[in-house]
């Protein structure tokens, strides 16, 4: 039986409007959750591995040295397309800037892989959570006022990640040639292999694994069918891909740490650290 009553609180004269979660058209809970786990543990973890990649990547980004190791170049400054690049793959260089361009080298392409991680699905909602808190869990309501989704900007950019896609396959497709040419020695005869091959080979492994598992590229692959049957090479491939996506967030946080690791040994082989060993 009614009472006549609204449950739903009202705000009271004077005070400010509560929106969200907390507007008065919603149930009235006293408690921000009723969760009784540590789940901020998850956020926090992801916050303080996206941080630390942030702050490396950009060192590294700016720091314009040490990128190059006979036969190894670094994943952030390949392709290298300003003329001051240093001497690469036997002269074989991408030198699409001038001498005008004073920066250094990495700030020319790291722009696409950073674009299409940004943009990626699970990247979203790594960092909405880690850093913004919109939610920070699930079943944890969200402290910000009000809503808007992606509709406005600069959020409403997140729908170019499609076409971010197409040029982190051009990424990926120039460090397979990097990949290749690190069977090469010094002197460009092929034969070789040290660790740094290896290191190559896992890092391009993982960065096609992840952009393969895109959310895109399986909307690309698979898209637009009717009927599958009469598509049975793209139903083969929405199948591998779809096996991808389902481990999209492993392979984005594998292929994270390779390509810094990669990078990071490069560094300390171009630095006189320690020598490549090679195995022939």
């Amino acid at each position: 039986m009614s009472t006549g009553t609204d449950p739903r609180p009202s705000a009271a004269a004077g005070s400010p409007a509560r929106g969200g979660v907390h507007h008065s058209s919603r149930a009235s809970i006293a408690p921000r959750h009723l969760r009784r786990d540590r789940w901020w543990l998850p956020p926090a973890a992801t916050a303080a591995g996206l941080l630390a990649f942030v702050v490396y990547s950009t060192w590294r980004a700016f720091a314009d040295e040490r990128y190059y190791a006979a036969p190894y170049v670094s994943p952030f400054y390949s392709p290298c397309l300003a003329e001051r690049c240093v001497p690469m793959k036997d002269g074989a260089d991408w030198e699409v800037f001038g001498s005008w361009w004073a920066l250094s080298p990495a700030l020319l392409i790291l722009i696409f892989p950073l674009g299409f991680r940004l943009t990626c699905y699970y990247y979203r909602k790594a960092y909405y959570r880690g850093f913004w808190a919109s939610p920070p869990a699930c079943a944890v309501a969200e402290p910000h006022a009000k809503y808007t989704g992606e509709t406005r900007f600069p959020l409403i950019l997140q729908n170019i990640h499609r076409y971010f896609f197409y040029f982190a396959v051009i990424v990926a497709g120039i460090l397979t040639y990097d990949a290749v040419l690190a069977f090469r020695d010094e002197h460009g005869a092929w034969g070789h292999m040290g660790l740094g091959t290896l290191v190559m080979l896992a890092n391009i492994g993982l960065i096609w694994a992840y952009t393969l598992s895109c959310h895109s590229c399986r909307h690309i692959v698979g898209g637009r069918l009717r009927t599958f049957s009469k598509h049975p090479v793209r139903y083969r491939m929405w199948g591998v891909v779809s096996r991808l996506n389902a481990r999209h967030m492993v392979l984005a946080w594998a292929s994270l740490a390779s390509v810094a690791l990669a990078d990071l040994y490069v560094y300390l082989v171009a630095g006189g650290v320690f020598d490549d060993p090679r195995f022939f």
